[in-house]
């Protein structure tokens, strides 16, 4: 099965897989694809083999969440998402005293392009994003230390673009590329 062109063929792990047939079983219990497509999208996820393989499979939800916008907020105390979580299109982080750590190695990106807005007090921040990922925090100011970033060597851009925007006062941002 081909990828469709521009999308990452990394391979996909098994919590992948597992939260792409969840999203279509409960796509089928809400209502929003049919039985026979349902069997037909649940074949394809199944089967793929690389991450750009469940973009087909999951076409008319990421139509139902094009323009999704997720707020993420922490008066104290610290942010974290890892593991396998659905990553919007547009997300906002604010933190007014605490870290934030998002990781994105894992997550299931359905947009070529994720805006980040930070909006950080105090307390630092760690993004870490899938190995193939694009940053670009140029819309990003810092009052206190400049963020930390280190290209990967050997990068493909067949992967998302993370734009990282906003502002931070008093902590730093870290971005680092996944391992594997």
């Amino acid at each position: 099965m081909a990828t469709l062109p521009g999308y990452p063929s990394s391979p996909l792990s098994e919590e992948d897989r597992d939260a792409a047939v969840r999203r279509l079983q409960e796509a089928y219990s809400t209502g929003r694809i049919p039985h026979e497509e349902t069997d037909a999208r649940l074949h394809r996820a199944l089967t793929a083999q690389a991450r750009g393989e469940l973009v087909p499979a999951l076409a008319p939800l990421s139509q139902d969440t094009a323009d999704t916008a997720s707020t993420i907020a922490a008066a104290s105390g610290r942010i974290r998402r890892r593991g396998t979580w659905r990553v919007p299109r547009f997300l906002k982080v604010e933190s007014a005293f605490g870290r934030v750590r998002l990781d994105l190695a894992r997550a299931l990106i359905e947009h070529r392009v994720v805006d980040i807005e930070l909006r950080i007090g105090t307390g630092g921040a760690r993004i870490t994003v899938p190995r193939d990922a694009i940053v670009d925090f140029g819309g990003l100011r810092t009052v206190w230390k400049y963020p930390r970033y280190r290209t990967r060597r050997r990068s493909r851009p067949l992967g998302p673009a993370i734009r990282i925007s906003g502002s931070m006062e008093y902590g730093r941002l870290t971005v680092r590329h996944a391992r594997r």
